[in-house]
C-alpha cells in the first residue's frame, strides 16, 4: 500500500478531533485527562480569584496609606476604621491602636522599661497578625504549586500507559501500518500535551502571585514599623 492510499484509508478510519481521541483512549489514559481537566480548571478558577483578590488588597492598601499620612490623629482614623477593618493593613493598624487606646492616658507615670515593653508588644501584635493574614492570603498558591509539578509527571503516564497499549495493539494484530499505530499515539500524546497545558500556566501564575504576595507583606510590614515609629514618639514625649 503507497503512502498516498494509506493517508487515505487513515483519514478515513480515524477521526483525530480532541473528543474523538478522548472517547477511544484507554481507561487509564481516560481517568489521566479528566484529572489533568479538573486540576487545569482549578487552576485558572484560583488564579482569577486569587489574582483580582489580591489586586483589590494593593488598591486599598495604598488608598489607606493615603488617609494614614493624611489624619490628623490616629485616633480619628482609628475611628473611621471601627472594630471590622476590611482588608490587611487595616487589621495591622488596628491591633496596633486597640493596645496604644487602652493604655494611651496612663503612659505619664509609667517609666522607661514599661513603655519600651508595651512598644516591643506592638511590633509583636503586628507581627502575629501580618501572619495571620498572609497565611489567609496563600490559600491556594500551593495547588498550583503542586499542579505545576506533577500534572506534566501525571500527563507522562498517561502517554507512557498509551503507548504500551499501542504496541500491545501492534503485536495482536500483526501489523505495523500508521493505521494502526497512530490513534494510540495520538491518544497517548495527547495526555501530556494536557499536562503541559495545565502546569505552564500554574507555574507562571504562581510565581506571579506569589510575588505579589511578597509584594504585599513588605509593604505591611513597612506599614507596622511607621505605626510602631508614630506610637513610640507618643508613648516616649
Amino acid at each position: 500500500m503507497d503512502d498516498s492510499i494509506e493517508k487515505k484509508v487513515l483519514e478515513e478510519s480515524v477521526d483525530f478531533s480532541i473528543f474523538s481521541l478522548f472517547l477511544q483512549a484507554d481507561v487509564v489514559v481516560k481517568i489521566v485527562i479528566i484529572a489533568l481537566l479538573i486540576c487545569s480548571i482549578w487552576s485558572w478558577t484560583i488564579i482569577f480569584t486569587k489574582y483580582a483578590f489580591l489586586k483589590s488588597i494593593m488598591i486599598d492598601s495604598n488608598d489607606f496609606e493615603d488617609r494614614f499620612y493624611s489624619s490628623e490623629t490616629l485616633s480619628k482614623l482609628s475611628k473611621s476604621i471601627g472594630n471590622h477593618p476590611s482588608h490587611p493593613m487595616e487589621a495591622v493598624f488596628f491591633s496596633a491602636m486597640a493596645h496604644f487606646e487602652k493604655m494611651k492616658s496612663g503612659f505619664a507615670n509609667k517609666n522607661f522599661d514599661f513603655k519600651k515593653s508595651f512598644c516591643e508588644n506592638v511590633k509583636k501584635e503586628m507581627e502575629i497578625v501580618i501572619d495571620k493574614e498572609i497565611l489567609n492570603l496563600q490559600k491556594g498558591l500551593n495547588f498550583l504549586a503542586s499542579v505545576g509539578s506533577t500534572a506534566p509527571f501525571i500527563g507522562l503516564f498517561g502517554t507512557v500507559w498509551g503507548i504500551m497499549n499501542s504496541f500491545t495493539a501492534i503485536g495482536i494484530s500483526q501489523n505495523t501500518s500508521l493505521a494502526v499505530v497512530a490513534p494510540g499515539i495520538a491518544e497517548a500524546l495527547f495526555a501530556t500535551a494536557l499536562g503541559l497545558v495545565a502546569a505552564i500556566p500554574a507555574v507562571i501564575f504562581y510565581n506571579k502571585l506569589n510575588n505579589m504576595l511578597e509584594n504585599v507583606s513588605n509593604k505591611l510590614e513597612i506599614f507596622s514599623e511607621e505605626i510602631l515609629v508614630i506610637i513610640s514618639k507618643e508613648i516616649f514625649r
